[in-house]
C-alpha cells in the first residue's frame, strides 16, 4: 500500500520539475553576440550607416590602451571635423533642397563624428570641434565647408553632386589616415567602419543621381575604384 501511495507523488514530482519525458524541447537560452563580434556599423535598406556608439564603447573595452604618434593624433583631429562638416553640410543641404537622403546621412554622419570623439576622448586628445554647426577649427576645412556649401545650394543636381564628393574624399582621407596608424587596431576599427559608410552613402547619393537621369564624374577616387564602389551592393559589416 505505501508503494501504491509514494507513484503519484513522485509523479507529480517528475512533472513539476519538467522531467518524466524525453519529447520536452529544450527551453531556448537567450545569447548575445560575443564582445568581439559586435557589429559597430548600422546599415539600413537604404545603405544609410550610422555608429552604434554602445556597441563601439564595449568593442574598444578589449583594446590596450596604446601610444600614440604625432601623425595618428593629427589625423584623429582632422577626421573629427571632416566627419562633422560631411553632417554640417547635409543638414544645410537638406534645408535648402528637402531630399530626404541629406537629412538622413546628417543624422548618421553625427554618430561618425561622435565616434571620432570617443577615441579622442580615450587617448586624452584636445578636441577640436567647436560644438557649433558650420564653424571649423581647422581652417582648411572651413574653405572647405563655405565652397560645398555654396556649391551645393545651387540646385539639387549640385546638392547631390557634393554628397558625392563628400563621400569621396572621406574614403580617400581615410585610406591615409590608416596607413598611418601603426599598433593601434582600436583607430582601425574606427576607421574601418567609417570608410564602409562612406562606401554606403556615395552608393546612395550616386544612385540618387542616376535615379534622376544625371551623370558623376569622381573627383578623388581613380575610376576604376569608382565604378567598383557604386556598381557593388550596400555593404554590411559581416559583408
Amino acid at each position: 500500500m505505501r508503494a501504491l501511495f509514494l507513484f503519484p507523488l513522485v509523479f507529480l514530482a517528475l512533472v513539476a520539475c519538467g522531467g518524466g519525458g524525453s519529447n520536452d524541447s529544450p527551453v531556448p537560452t537567450p545569447t548575445t553576440p560575443p564582445a568581439d563580434d559586435l557589429p559597430i556599423a548600422v546599415v539600413d535598406d537604404e545603405g544609410i550607416t550610422r555608429i552604434a556608439l554602445q556597441d563601439l564603447a564595449t568593442r574598444l573595452d578589449l583594446y590596450a590602451l596604446g601610444s600614440l604618434s604625432d601623425e595618428e593624433a593629427a589625423g584623429l583631429a582632422y577626421m573629427r571635423e571632416e566627419e562633422q562638416l560631411a553632417g554640417d553640410v547635409y543638414a544645410v543641404l537638406f534645408s535648402e533642397h528637402g531630399l530626404r537622403v541629406f537629412e538622413n546621412i546628417a543624422a548618421s554622419e553625427q554618430t561618425h563624428t561622435e565616434a571620432i570623439g570617443v577615441l579622442l576622448e580615450r587617448y586624452a586628445l584636445p578636441d577640436p570641434a567647436t560644438g557649433e554647426p558650420g564653424l571649423f577649427t581647422n581652417t582648411d576645412l572651413q574653405v572647405l565647408y563655405d565652397t560645398l556649401v555654396a556649391r551645393g545650394s545651387a540646385s539639387i543636381y549640385d546638392g547631390l553632386v557634393v554628397g558625392a564628393l563628400i563621400e569621396e574624399l572621406d574614403i580617400v582621407d581615410l585610406d591615409a589616415r590608416m596607413a598611418e596608424v601603426v599598433g593601434n587596431d582600436d583607430i582601425l576599427l574606427v576607421y574601418s567602419n567609417l570608410q564602409l559608410a562612406s562606401r554606403n552613402h556615395l552608393r546612395a547619393f550616386y544612385r540618387n543621381l542616376v535615379n534622376r537621369g544625371w551623370d558623376y564624374t569622381p573627383e578623388y577616387l581613380p575610376q576604376d575604384a569608382f565604378d567598383e564602389i557604386v556598381d557593388g551592393e550596400m555593404e554590411r559589416p559581416a559583408d
